[in-house]
Parts: structure tokens; sequence; C-alpha cells
């Protein structure tokens, strides 16, 4: 199977008037991952800035109107008014400047904000389409600062322009410049990720009765010793590393450590070899009992159509979004895009896909089935804890109500859902509509009850449709001892769907349907179908889903690719559903997934790093945090099936790569390990752009290393990157440092397996 790439193409930000920050041009630049003065230069060309030193006035720079401006004490400054949406809407800027393409310039400035704020420096275009060439977001003090970056010019133009954008900020600041020059000759300088100590360890923790495993990265070929010292500084075991020679993913000679044997509780352990401490970590067997809720919290403050409280959620309190109170048009009258439909929909409520306010049924679909099968799952497993999920588990606004928490969560998204479907009497009843978004795509940062957009109903589409019926059967059964009016209606649903969708089998969301939001185009349906069919069947034993299944050419095709399932290749979830929910196709469904598991437990053994995931010529996918994860469902499935200790064992070393071992040092989930992902691209987790917001809540996954590296800011800085170096925990990278309620499901997943092995 091949893993279809996640379509998010097209999160530039667009924007009328004099200059926007559409980034559609392919960067080939590098910039300095710091702000340092004095760097770069071999011998710098002419002077591209007039009157960057503002002696004789501000001419010829201009401002937005609502941004006046005025020379200060040598250097311009402007008086920025709050309350403003997008960074474009305040620009103090500078126009007619050439730029050659190829050539690498220095642009340097001295800049201060009072009180602190943070700004957008960019060099794009004057003209439409108001292309970005360079972007960057110095965090601005009051004090005058010196600010200096290097960028290769991708486009030969004669109007070229410097602006800085100011806008987007709640209240009123003052702005000053100085210094402002742009200079061509100069030498790019590298982006050097800070990796850190060369011992790589899980910086969470590590299960008592657990593997324990570690990666060494040195020139050395021979093996070397190692100590396991505890928060004491006393050792307490030792060992020699074993040479694993060079890591495809990576590109280092690595070594492995492994320290299994030792199963003394503890905290502040670190791993010494080769002169290199490793950052700390646990050695607890209770250590991911709150990964698993705070996994799962994420969707709260993911929600749509609800005010987020402070109470339930300290210090992510925040207004409403969509709900039609001004400046939002609201979700509860959505029209179609022109010669779509002709009809509104009331489809409020839900969950923001990702880090924009965009809601799309096809990745809603698979977020729900996998966190209504980490539920299902609590109460099938022999090692599950069946009261972990409970009601008053999540600290949401229903707890309470005796229903399991995680129900009532992943209700708030079925309820969108079943709202995006065609009603009777019109044309295409049944089908789904595929997403709902804004016309245009939005800036950073920006609160869903700031949104000013208009919204639209985008066209019905078969998957989108399957996947309404798959969950929404899914649904039917696991809601039923709880609310068996809601899971009739659900089941009405999901048959409706599958009727529309076996009369409408191809009708394809477009791939060019990319403006405002996510395409998630997906060629293929089969997997769909199959996927629909495997659910309504396990919700209802009737004979024309079973004959669906048995006359679908995937019924007996178990093949896995890198990835074993996404939004785009559902077959898996059908698989895994099939296998452990008893029906008459269990003992096949079994077999394919048990073919998987040792795919996937082969590639883990052998990968230095303990990976289940090795892309086809390293190529690693958008989102291959979730892929790993969703690899390691496979495993824990498989150990649920047989009880084989070798798949559980599989599945917490490789929680290992997604928590700090790995090539970058880093967790890719926030606020857990000592170095930890914490600027994902969001619009209101948007801390790194306006101190006043806060950073994605602990528990959000990054996206991770994604070769295809889409975003402008991601080329800046990995343009020609290898495997696991291909990601940046930068709020401008799209492509590699993305959040999604996907990605947080197969997480939710994994972490409730792991927490369970305790």
């Amino acid at each position: 199977m091949i893993v279809k790439r996640r379509r998010r193409e097209g999160r530039g930000i667009t924007a009328g008037g004099l200059t926007g920050a559409l980034i559609v041009t392919a960067l080939a630049c590098v910039t300095s991952p710091t702000a340092q003065a004095g760097t770069g230069a071999d011998t710098p060309g002419p002077e591209q800035i007039s009157n960057g030193t503002f002696d004789t006035g501000t001419a010829p720079w201009w401002s937005t109107a609502n941004t006046p401006i005025e020379p200060r004490d040598g250097a311009l400054c402007a008086s920025v008014t709050g309350g403003t949406t997008n960074p474009w809407d305040a620009i103090v800027g500078i126009n007619n400047i050439p730029l050659v393409k190829g050539e690498t310039y220095r642009l340097s400035f001295k800049a201060s904000a009072t009180p602190g704020h943070v700004a957008r420096a960019l060099v794009g275009l004057s003209i439409e389409p108001y292309d970005s060439y360079f972007t960057e977001n110095p965090a601005l003090t009051p004090e005058l600062t010196q600010h200096a970056y290097t960028f290769t010019a991708s486009t030969e133009t004669p109007n070229g322009q410097v602006a800085f954008q100011l806008g987007g900020g709640s209240g009123d600041w003052r702005f000053c410049v100085d210094d402002v020059s742009l200079t061509g000759g100069a030498t790019p300088i590298a982006y050097e990720p800070d990796t850190g100590p060369r011992v790589r360890v899980n910086q969470v923790a590590y299960l008592p009765a657990g593997p324990k495993q570690a990666t060494l990265v040195t020139t050395s070929t021979e093996a070397m010793p190692w100590q396991l010292v505890n928060a004491k500084g006393a050792t307490v075991t030792k060992g020699t590393t074993k040479p694993a020679g060079t890591d495809a993913s990576s590109g280092q000679n690595v070594h492995r450590i492994d320290f299994s044997p030792y199963r003394t509780r503890g905290t502040g352990f670190t791993l010494v070899a080769d002169g290199q401490t490793s950052r700390p970590f646990d050695i607890d067997p209770d250590a991911y009992e709150k990964l698993r809720l705070d996994a799962l919290k994420f969707y709260y403050t993911q929600r749509s159509g609800i005010a987020i409280e402070e109470k339930l959620r300290p210090g992510y309190a925040r207004p409403a979004g969509h709900v039609g109170v001004a400046p939002n048009q609201g979700d509860s009258e959505v029209p179609c895009q022109a010669g779509v439909c002709d009809y509104s929909l009331d489809v409020r409520g839900g969950w923001y896909d990702a880090g924009d306010h965009g809601k799309y049924v096809v990745n809603g679909g698979i977020s729900v089935w996998q966190v209504l099968s980490a539920y299902d799952r609590s109460l099938r497993a022999r090692t599950a804890d069946r009261l972990a999920l409970r009601d008053g588990t999540l600290a949401l606004p229903e707890s309470g109500n005796k229903i399991p928490d995680i129900l009532d969560e992943a209700r708030w998204e079925l309820d969108f859902l079943l709202r995006m479907q065609v009603p009777a009497g019109k044309p295409l009843a049944g089908m789904v509509h595929h997403k709902i978004h804004d016309q245009n795509w939005t800036g950073l940062p920006l609160l869903p009850s700031a949104d000013p957009q208009k919204r639209e109903l985008h066209a019905p589409s078969t998957a989108a449709t399957l996947n309404l019926a798959a969950v929404a059967a899914q649904a039917s059964r696991l809601y039923r001892p709880f609310d068996a009016a809601f899971a009739d209606k659900a089941l009405a649903a999901a048959k409706t769907a599958w009727e529309a969708a076996v009369a409408h089998p191809a009708m394809l969301a477009p791939e060019s349907d990319g403006v405002g939001g996510g395409t998630y185009s997906d060629a293929t349906v089969t997997d769909e179908f199959y996927w629909a069919a495997a659910e309504l069947y396990l919700a209802t034993g009737a004979k024309p889903y079973a004959d669906h299944l048995k006359a679908s050419p995937l019924h007996t095709t178990a093949t896995w690719g890198a990835g074993a399932f996404d939004w785009g290749n559902t077959v898996a979830a059908a698989r895994l559903d099939l296998a452990t929910v008893p029906n008459t196709f269990s003992r096949e469904a079994r077999t394919a997934v048990l073919a998987g598991a040792d795919t996937y437990l082969t590639t883990l053994t052998a990968h230095p790093y303990s990976l289940p995931y090795a892309p086809a010529g390293n190529r690693w996918d958008w989102g291959s945090s979730s892929l790993v994860l969703n690899n390691l469902q496979i495993l824990g499935t498989a150990f649920d099936l047989t009880g084989a200790p070798k798949y559980r064992d599989g599945v917490l070393a490789g929680t290992d790569f997604l928590l700090g071992r790995n090539a970058l040092n880093i967790s890719f989930v926030t606020g857990y390990g000592e170095v930890s992902s914490k600027n994902q691209h969001s619009r209101w987790y948007a801390h790194q752009l306006d101190a006043s917001l806060p950073n994605p809540p602990a528990g959000s996954l990054a996206g991770g290393p994604n070769s295809g590296i889409q975003d402008p800011y991601a080329q800046s800085k990995l343009t020609g990157c290898v495997g696991q170096f291909c990601y940046i925990d930068h709020i401008e990278s799209w492509s590699t440092n993305e959040l999604t309620i996907n990605w947080n499901s197969s997480l939710a997943w994994v972490a409730s397996f792991v927490a369970d092995q305790s």
C-alpha cells in the first residue's frame, strides 16, 4: 500500500493592497538560525535600500493608512493600532527593490517594540501575486536591537519590496526601525540544529519491565563502554555499546545501547557514553497515564462552536469560534461555494482540523475512528484498564453525565459530521460535503473568534460520504449502551450514506480546491468502500455488507506499505476492527493484521533508532510522526490478539523515537521530555508570534520529519536534508510542524496502550 500524502498545499497567506504574504515560491535560500549582526558578507554588493538610516526623514518608505510613521531620534517609528486581524493589516515598507535570481542577500536592521512584540520582516514582490521570497518573525523588545539574515532570491524582479508586517495584535504598540540594509554578495549561513548530547534516549520514561534502548551517535566503529547513572550520580549498571553502522534515516554512524535488564524504578537517570551524558529520563510504570489523558484532552481545545473554559484548561481559555459573533460569520447557516448547491447548512461544532479554521470530513472520520478505537480496545483487550477512560477523566463540560468522557469528546465531532450530510429532498441527498472552511486563507496568529472570513461548504465527495458511513456505524455500536436514540440516528445516517455512495461511486474531491483550506483529494476510494462495509457489517451483520467485503479486491490482499494507514488509506482500519470485534471474518482479518505486525516488527528490530518506519528512498512523508504511531497500533493490536511479548515490546521501543530517541534528540510531543516541540503551526497556539497566546497544550503531537519540506520556511532551513533531519520546530513550518486531529488520535491510541502495559 502506498501512503497518500497529506494534502495541505496553499497554506500561504493572501492579502490585497500593496503587499501580502502569499508564499508560493519554492525558496532556494538559507537563513540565519539566530539574529546575529555582522555575519554572512564576503564582498557586499551595492546597497538596495534608499534612506535605510532615515537621516532625511522617512521617504521613500510608506505605510498603510492605519499605521502613521514619523522620524524619531534618527529612526523611523510607527504607531500600530491594535485590534487588526492579519499581520499585513498594518505595514511599513519600501518598494522598487531590484532582486537578482540566485543572488544571496543579507538583510539587516535594528528594531524595537514598546511593549515587546513579534513582527514579521519580509522580502517579497510589491505587485501581484505578492510572493514572499523571505520571511522571519523577530521577537522585538523596547530596546533597539540588531537583526540580520541571509537568503537567496529565487526570482529576478525590479519590483521587490522590503516590508515589516505589524498587524494582528490586540493592543496598541510602538514600532521603530533603523539602519535597514539589503546587500547582495552574502555567504549563506547554514542552519545547524542543536541536537544536544550524542546519547539519544526516550526523554520521558521507560517501563521497568519493558525494553530500554538508546542510540549513541559517534565516529567510532568499535564498541564503547556505557554507564547508567541515577539522580544521585551513582553508576547503577554498565555495559558495552553495539556498533550498528551508518543509519540511512539520519546519515549518522550509530551504536546501540541496551539496558533492558535494569528494572529499578526512579527519576532523573542519565546514560553516559563516549564522553556524552544523555538528557534525563525516568524508569516508571505509571509514566504514561498522564500522556494517555493529555493526548485526548487536546481535542477540547480544538473544538469549534464553544467557548473553552479557563477552569477546564488553565491558560487556554478562548471565546467560542464561528458562532456568528462579529467578526465571525458563523457556522450555523453556511452556504455552498458558487455552483455547488442552493441551500445552507448548520454545520456548527466539530474540531478544527489543524492549526487553521477548516473542518474536513475525511480527516475527521479517521480521527474519530481512532479515538473510538482506543475506547473499543479498553473494552476488549486483556491488558486494558477499563476505568482509565471513564466519565470524569478528561475534564470536559460534559464530565459527570455518566458517559465516558472519551465518548463525549468524540460525540462533539460526530455531531458535526452528521450535519455535513446532504438533506433529504436535495440533489445528492445522503452524500456528505467534503469540507467547510474559510473562503481564503487567514494569517497567523488569529483566534477562531476573530476570523472574519466568509465560510463555505464544498462539494460532496464519495470519500467523505464513506467516512461518515464508517464512523457513524462504528458509533452506533459503541454509544448504544449510553444513548440508544443517538445510536439509531447514527446507524440510519450510515446506511443512507452507504446507499448514496453506491449510487455516486466516483465523486472525487478535486486536487485544485485548495484555496482557504486543504484539498484532502483522494483518487482511490476502494479502500473507503471496504472500510464502510466493514463497519456497517459489524454494526448490523447484514448480508449486503458482508457480500461487499467478500467481493472487494482488498479482502484477500494484505500488503503493508511504509505506513499502515492514514486519512487516505483506510483499509487497515477495516482490518483492525474485523480482527478485534467478533464476526465471521475475524480469522482472515487477524491473519492480515499479524502479517502487517511482523512486517513492522522486522523493520523496527533492524533499525538503529528502533523505528517501525522505513519509507522508500528515505523519503519521509508528511505527518511521519503519525505514521510511526499508526504502525505501532498494528503492533499493539497484534499483542492484544496473541499476547506475544515481542509485539508489546515493539510498541514500547517504537514509542522511544517520538519521545527523544531520534536524530534530532527532541520529543515530538509538547511538554514531554526535556526538549520538546512547542512551536507547532497554529493560529491560536501561536506564542512564538504573540506572547499573549500559549504554546500548544501538553500532549500535542508535531507532524515530524517530512522530506517534501513544502513550506518556504522549511525550504529556507532544510534544503538537502536527510530523512530525520527534515524537521524544524517553527510555527511557519506547516509541512514539518503542523498539529492535527488525526495525528493526535494516533498518539492517543498508542499512549493508552503503553499506559496499560504498566
